[in-house]
């Protein structure tokens, strides 16, 4: 309650609505940034590979930034926190184009994946930074105003980032795919600057917990490396396998354990207290478990079995993308003007399960319109979950801990889609194997979830038509997977409670909460003033 007594101070500090709305256009742009950058670096890493060699080595290329991405996550969120987040986002996006730059300069291999580090060091804090500081400005009632605007950035960045990747490789060479990062990033840190204004934080005189930070960096490093390594580099049962499990295991119950005592932990165990934070947790992994399932095996389905193009391949998401922008647009517009919110994580997961099944049952077949409906169906059922997810989060949270509530949220969501690529893969490419096994493909078994429409045409007829139906099959576990995994989404939904969002127009919102949160900062001196 204490700081309910300081919220007229803060109310002073409070931008206006117009000022808000220049600030999330520039936090979208850093956003888009995070985004882009992996779609446009894969388009081009075909030519990469040809002028700078080292073809053994080329998963690190996205590898050692996804592992530095997730690594850095809860760090970025915590150094928020303690230090305040202007400062803290503006190293973040500094970080990010320094590695674009080295990136783009690399003159072998070596130096490629270890600059590509050095920018998922920086990209690690953008989207954590972005959640966090519209956390800050925007009580969670508002913030549904803005869900559509996120939907649309990663809609963009799905369907842009190949396309974009493409045309900059063809036209000005696969280091501007590094380069383009400058312009964008250069406007983000000029916007923030001038226009982010945030209430003065005091700088807290504990120490950071480096103890933890190590311990959860091992920690998440071993859990990445297993879901990328596992069955394609090393099989499942190696000793380095055992090895990095054994060791992911050790220091994350190492990693409790410091958090238990640290005076500022890293990842402070009471959020996980409060029973919607971790509904949501649990929601979010499955989320992204599902979403960058589909998002892999998609346009492989629509390459392979229906003879798309792959020059397009972003545009094959659309239906998928466009329906989940429009109903997180909706969900969001929804949730402002009625503060509820319960019904769309239990809606979102009940259509996801839906829409995977659908897709599990595509054959060779299917249709591109009919496709396109399932598509669309898993679409709907992410727009309500994507942005929700994150809303609810923080709004189970006090305003100090809006950084790590961002960060964890948003590790979780990072960690689903590595197991998701690593487990519906294996299946996947296993089912693939067996097929063309089967069907007496084995001679294209080789490359066999590498061959696009061009390619399929040169295989004789019956080795086409096997591969064909080896791919709708594989096609068919890996959804039907990540069907049985959006269920647990939506036993977790089913126990969610309907928390009141703080923002509301009652004066009586700023009461405790069901879960004994109490309205802090920003988001208690917006319900004073609108009180």
């Amino acid at each position: 309650m204490t700081e309910l007594k300081k919220a007229p101070a803060d109310a002073k500090a409070e931008p206006p609505a117009r000022s808000v709305r220049v600030v999330v256009l520039a936090l979208m742009i850093a956003m888009l940034l995070a985004m882009l950058d992996n779609l446009i670096v894969g388009t081009a890493m075909p030519t990469i590979v040809g002028d700078l060699g080292g073809l053994e080595h080329l998963s690190w290329v996205v590898t050692a930034y996804t592992l530095a991405t997730a690594a850095s996550t809860p760090i970025w969120g915590k150094l928020g926190d303690m230090y305040g987040r202007k400062s803290i986002f503006l190293t973040s996006i500094v970080i990010f184009l320094i590695g674009s730059v080295l990136s783009g300069m690399s003159q072998d291999m070596g130096q490629l994946i270890g600059f590509r580090a050095v920018q998922g060091l920086g990209a690690g804090g953008l989207m954590v930074g972005v959640m966090a500081i519209i956390g800050d400005l925007v009580p969670p009632r508002e913030r549904g105003k803005y869900q559509g605007m996120m939907a649309g950035v990663m809609a963009i960045a799905m369907i842009g980032g190949p396309l974009v990747g493409g045309t900059i490789t063809d036209h000005l060479g696969w280091r501007w795919s590094f380069y383009i990062n400058l312009p964008l990033g250069a406007l983000a840190l000029a916007m923030i600057t001038v226009v982010l204004h945030l209430p003065r934080k005091e700088r807290t005189k504990a120490k950071v917990d480096y103890l933890g930070a190590a311990l959860l960096t091992v920690g998440i490093t071993a859990i990445v490396l297993v879901t990328t390594w596992g069955g394609t580099e090393y099989a499942w049962g190696s000793a380095v396998i055992m090895e990095l499990i054994a060791l992911g295991v050790a220091s994350l119950v190492g990693f409790v354990f410091v958090e238990t005592k640290a005076a500022e932990p890293i990842v402070p165990l009471h959020i996980f207290r409060n029973r919607n934070f971790t509904l949501m947790s649990v929601v979010g992994f499955m989320a992204g478990f599902v979403m960058f399932g589909a998002v892999l095996f998609l346009p492989l389905f629509q390459q392979s079995v229906q003879g798309a193009s792959a020059t397009n391949s972003g545009l094959l998401l659309l239906p998928m993308l466009l329906a989940m922008m429009i109903v997180s647009l909706v969900a969001g517009r929804i949730t402002t003007s009625t503060g509820k919110y319960k019904v769309f994580p239990i809606v979102g997961s009940a259509l996801m399960v839906v829409g995977l099944f659908l897709l599990a049952a595509m054959d060779t077949g299917t249709t591109r319109l009919t496709s396109g409906i399932y598509m669309a169906v898993l679409g709907a059922g992410m727009g309500f979950l994507m942005q929700i997810t994150m809303l609810v989060a923080q709004n189970s949270v006090e305003l100090k801990d809006m950084g790590v509530a961002s960060s964890t949220t948003t590790l979780f969501r990072t960690l689903g889609s590595s197991f998701g690529v690593a487990i519906m893969g294996a299946l996947f490419t296993g089912r693939v194997q067996d097929e063309m096994m089967a069907r007496g493909g084995g001679g294209a078994t080789e490359r066999s979830a590498q061959l696009d429409a061009a390619s399929l045409a040169k295989l004789p007829v019956p080795v086409r038509e096997a591969y064909e139906y080896a791919v709708a099959s594989g096609t068919h576990i890996a959804f039907l997977v990540g069907g049985s995994v959006a269920v647990l989404a939506l036993v977790a939904a089913l126990f969610v409670k309907e928390v009141p969002l703080r923002g509301s127009a009652k004066p009586e919102a700023a009461a405790p909460d069901a879960d004994g949160t109490a309205p802090t900062g920003l988001a208690a001196a917006k319900q004073s003033q609108n009180a």
